[in-house]
């Protein structure tokens, strides 16, 4: 064996959306905060990203986070999150996995019951409650960074479904939330690839229509996730509903998505139907849940906002070494259009 590379891998999962967590290999890079990290990656060293998540070593269900140092005086670590198409500035389900896999394999000290720590993320500092029991840690809940509606009640033209009522709020990535019942779907896992193909045209077709611009970071992604919402219903007296976020470049996210779930909060609290406080269970199309609430209101430039929090669990699936010979003749992968909707060109 001959690796020019090895990255250590920890594979986990939070509610089924594959998180894999790159805890050696990479050292550090360049930054003072892990935003400047995740611009580095991305215009630098992007070539980890691709060989880690493209075939024949990844596949398009998998995200990695890369963990790096932080000079965040509060924040223990950081990390930068890398999905198939872009570096996001937050995710839900990545910051549990993560979370999940600093702790339970003892490169954080696990204090029981409870744990309590702060990651930096590309978005900012992320305060983390963990519940932990017998060296598992069997729940996170992760404070996001405020998220707001960019646009209510938008119309927006989709070739082939006419005009289409959407909502677009950032969350930590920006969505564009539209009512699942409005275009035939009832969330269904038999219903995965058509929530794809019809996911991936109102998401352009919004980005090309709908204007967007985060008020305190311009460079912050404009709308890149559409997310199918379903109808609200009560259940023991708590407000719950199920969704589907599209990821790019076109699968669904297999947990009820942490940073999907927080924009879903912060456009319910803008149209009243959610209030501060109030307990809120996201379902995913896999019947995997998160807890979620409002925890406070705020204002990021001209928007009203709201402090999110989202809790939900993970688990740890594999550990592995990942590694390159100089002599393979795809160092960084390839993709095929029989699973990515969009291959390579």
């Amino acid at each position: 064996m001959r690796w020019s590379r090895t990255l250590t891998v920890v594979g986990c999962h939070a509610a089924g959306e594959v998180g894999r967590v790159v805890t050696g290999g990479v050292g550090d890079v360049p930054g003072e905060t892990m935003f400047d990290k995740k611009l580095y990656l991305e215009r630098h060293r992007d070539e980890l990203r691709r060989m880690l998540l493209n075939e024949p070593r990844g596949s398009v269900v998998q995200v990695v986070n890369f963990v790096l140092p932080t000079q965040h005086p509060e924040a223990s670590l950081g990390y930068v999150i890398a999905e198939s198409e872009e570096y996001p500035a937050m995710s839900g389900s990545n910051t549990i996995c993560t979370a999940t896999v600093l702790l339970e394999t003892g490169m954080l000290p696990m204090t029981e019951p409870w744990t309590d720590l702060a990651l930096e993320a590309p978005a900012g500092l992320i305060r983390l409650r963990c519940r932990c029991q017998d060296g598992k840690v069997l729940s996170v809940r992760f404070t996001n960074q405020p998220s707001f509606a960019y646009h209510l009640d938008a119309h927006v033209e989709v070739p082939g479904h006419g005009t289409v009522r959407v909502d677009v709020a950032w969350g930590g990535m920006t969505y564009a939330l539209v009512d699942a019942a409005d275009l035939g779907f009832g969330l269904t896992p038999d219903e995965g690839r058509d929530l794809c193909v019809v996911g991936e045209r109102v998401k352009r077709a919004a980005a090309e229509q709908l204007e967007v611009s985060h008020p305190d970071n311009p460079r912050h992604a404009g709308i890149t996730q559409t997310e199918f919402t379903g109808p609200l219903r009560r259940e023991d007296g708590v407000l719950t509903s199920r969704n589907a976020v599209v990821v790019s470049p076109g699968r669904l996210d297999r947990s009820p998505c942490g940073t999907g779930t927080s924009a879903r909060l912060a456009v319910l609290h803008a149209k009243g139907e959610l209030r501060a406080g109030e307990e809120f269970v996201h379902e995913s199309v896999i019947g995997s849940r998160f807890e979620a609430r409002v925890e406070e209101t705020t204002a990021v430039g001209s928007y009203p906002a709201t402090i999110t929090s989202v809790a939900g669990s993970a688990w740890i699936t594999d550990i592995s070494q990942v590694g390159l010979d100089p002599s393979d003749p795809f160092p960084e992968g390839y993709r095929l259009s029989d699973t990515w909707l969009k291959p390579d060109p």
